[in-house]
């Protein structure tokens, strides 16, 4: 099955591709925390973003348990750090960003079908979950946490420059080409350059290669660079500490063709993700429409809070119901028949 990131060693640290949906194809961030976990203590982490965001309780995860790291965290943004995403790069003791990159916050959003007490169970949670995220922004940014409220209930989206401005970065470096498979129209307040990008169909995130062979920034040191552009030489890959592969595949730089089985998994991924989100609303024939339309979950998830807003009370008969029913006899036509008169 796809996953929504890779880890792999890299001259004695780590570097970590965050390059999908947070928690996407089924993976969630057990396996991840797992994975870093067992990076030794002390070693440097590079975290590439390039991700519209996910599971909020997964990114918050990832954040604290990249903040416990003894080692330097430097964190560059490929392309677009959005929603939960962007809170994962607040964990860097450096966060760098292309000119042409983008990073955007807001409060966070969930999805419950249940009783009124099940409502407010998830609204107390979004309250909290978005409390802590203010904090993480907060002390990042050195601003207040109020004015980083208004920030995240505005949807506010940040380029390169605003971002440094805001001191949600801490560095600029070379612009790259933004990935285009992310579904960029959900989001309310989405720069225009970047929808128009993402429409054209935009080629894959091209990193700045350092005339080694490899690609990336540096993982090493956490010291800021004032000199704003400049791309930092990547170290080669070292011995594979444990728990880390030297294998794994982050996201690709090239026009390869794409693996047959790979594409096999992440759509019969999709199709259970589709499938167990239409059983859950209670609306399982839908889930043949939406595979046959090619509906992303996104567009599954509204089309059936909208299902279900319409649909009339379903009211079982074999169900006692308040009332009288339908079946029932008036008294007096019921006395008459049981005691008739004689003669």
């Amino acid at each position: 099955m796809a996953s929504w990131y890779a880890i792999r060693a890299r001259d004695g640290g780590a570097e970590v591709a965050i390059h999908d949906e947070i928690g996407a194809q089924g993976v969630s961030a057990k396996g991840f925390l797992a994975e870093l976990g067992a990076i030794p203590d002390g070693a440097p982490i590079l975290v590439r973003i390039n991700s519209p965001g996910g599971s909020v309780f997964d990114a918050v995860a990832i954040h604290n348990a990249l903040k416990r790291h003894a080692g330097t965290v430097t964190v560059w943004i490929d392309g677009i750090a959005a929603s939960a995403a962007s809170y994962v790069a607040m964990a860097g003791d450096e966060i760098v960003m292309p000119e042409n990159a983008f990073l955007m916050i807001h409060d966070p959003a969930g999805l419950v079908m249940g009783t009124a007490a099940d409502m407010r169970a998830m609204a107390e949670t979004l309250d909290k979950i978005a409390a802590t995220m203010v904090r993480g922004y907060a002390a990042r940014a050195g601003r207040p946490e109020d004015e980083i409220a208004a920030l995240m209930a505005a949807e506010t989206w940040f380029d390169a420059g605003e971002a440094l401005a805001a001191g949600l970065a801490t560095r600029i470096a070379e612009p790259v080409r933004i990935a285009a498979r992310f579904d960029i129209a959900r989001f309310r307040n989405a720069p225009p350059a970047l929808v128009e990008a993402v429409a054209a169909g935009a080629d894959p995130v091209e990193t700045v290669p350092d005339g080694n062979g490899s690609e990336g920034p540096a993982a090493e040191g956490g010291a800021v660079d004032e000199d704003a552009g400049a791309a930092d030489p990547a170290p080669q890959p070292g011995s594979a500490g444990a728990g880390v592969s030297e294998g794994n595949s982050l996201p690709a730089t090239n026009d390869a063709a794409p693996d047959a089985d790979v594409i096999r998994a992440e759509a019969m991924a999709h199709a259970r993700a589709v499938v167990d989100l239409c059983c859950l609303a209670g609306l399982p024939q839908m889930a043949s429409r939406f595979l046959a339309e090619g509906a992303s979950l996104e567009e599954v998830r509204a089309a059936l809070l909208a299902a279900r807003a319409e649909a009339e009370p379903e009211i079982a008969p074999h169900h006692p119901q308040p009332g009288r029913s339908s079946a029932a006899r008036p008294w007096g036509e019921i006395v008459a028949r049981t005691f008739k008169l004689k003669g």
